[in-house]
């Protein structure tokens, strides 16, 4: 019998967040599940294509994003997209933050008004730190730029940004290495219950029909997930080589050193308290979700280049009030959003 291809859409080049994917395949524990398994790294296209828009059109079976695209896709107006669900966390907990350079003297979001932010353009985001910077005491007053996505890190090294959102697992682990010292802004620092980030997440058609393979695959993924948790150093090796044979070079090729370190910071993030990777709690999504709600944020309008329409506006808009109608929260519940069903 032929082994069941499955693609999984990954939301940065690779990393380390991404380390029990690369685990799996090299160890074998996706063939032997009778998975072949490819991983699609968007840098191969310059990240012209979202990971959930794979998903969306069938080009991915799993794709890596954040908990704000799965709301958006269940909140997109007209209800033209297809309604993903969530199927495992990547990381148990948060390892993300909004970051500047110390020498920059910017030591608190609300010095981040009048100043430039890398931004990847999603929904929530220039939303989201507007507010972080307003519960800091600021006015969330700030410019919001929208470079290359792979190279919005540089950016801020360059100086020609004055803070983006990284994780500190692998930016915050470079900045490190490269003795640069950063103002690190946890969300749950400002008063933000940010959700789960990355995600993993599936089309509910591949949920419906393929439901034995969704299981094989997150199940061999989670073995991957443990042994990065139990075996950082190893781990960190093994990532290196997969990552090194797979079919797209990464130029330049990732640092060993970075590799290591990243892998010593994630291993105590990969799993739950109780040692399982990826499952959720309804509790951390409704959380959000009623964060989302309560500041006003939970609305009908989506960012566009195009302009401002009924249901669309540019980013500026968005942060300025041009969102559109609120969205009741009860028409969004947690459970319709996630699932842990597929894990074992």
């Amino acid at each position: 019998m032929s082994p069941t291809p499955i693609t999984v859409a990954l939301d940065w080049s690779p990393n380390t967040n991404h380390t029990g994917f690369y685990i799996a395949k090299a160890q074998g524990l996706y063939a032997d599940a009778g998975l072949d398994v490819k991983l699609l790294s968007p840098h191969v296209d310059e990240y012209k294509t979202t990971p959930a828009s794979r998903v969306e059109d069938g080009t991915a079976t799993f794709a890596i994003c954040p908990s704000e695209s799965v709301i958006s896709f269940h909140t997109h107006p007209g209800g033209g997209k297809p309604k993903i669900q969530g199927v495992a966390a990547v990381l148990a907990d948060s390892t993300s933050a909004v970051v500047t350079l110390a020498s920059s003297g910017l030591d608190r979001p609300a010095k981040l008004d009048g100043k430039t932010y890398a931004s990847y353009g999603a929904r929530y985001e220039g939303r989201i730190v507007q507010q972080m910077i307003v519960n800091d005491g600021g006015k969330g007053t700030y410019t919001e730029s929208t470079p290359p996505m792979l190279g919005i890190w540089n950016t801020l090294l360059k100086g020609e940004a004055d803070a983006t959102w990284v994780f500190m697992g692998w930016e915050g682990v470079e900045a490190k290495l490269k003795g640069l010292d950063l103002n690190a802004f946890g969300l749950e620092q400002y008063k933000i219950p940010y959700g789960y980030s990355p995600l993993l997440v599936a089309h509910p058609d591949t949920l419906s029909t393929q439901g034995d393979a969704v299981k094989a695959f997150l199940a061999a993924t989670a073995k991957g997930y443990k042994f990065a948790a139990e075996n950082p150093t190893e781990a960190a090796k093994v990532f290196l080589k997969a990552v090194a044979d797979e079919a797209y070079p990464l130029a330049p090729p990732l640092d060993e050193k970075l590799v290591e370190e990243s892998h010593a910071y994630n291993a105590s993030h990969f799993l739950s308290k109780d040692g399982r990777w990826g499952v959720m709690d309804e509790k951390v999504w409704d959380a959000f979700l009623d964060w989302l709600s309560d500041t006003g944020l939970l609305t009908t309008k989506v960012q566009s280049r195009a302009g401002a329409s009924d249901t669309t506006t540019s980013l500026d808009g968005l942060r300025s009030g041009d969102v559109g109608e609120r969205i009741p929260r009860e028409q969004l519940p947690a459970s319709q959003l996630f699932t842990n069903a597929f894990l074992s």
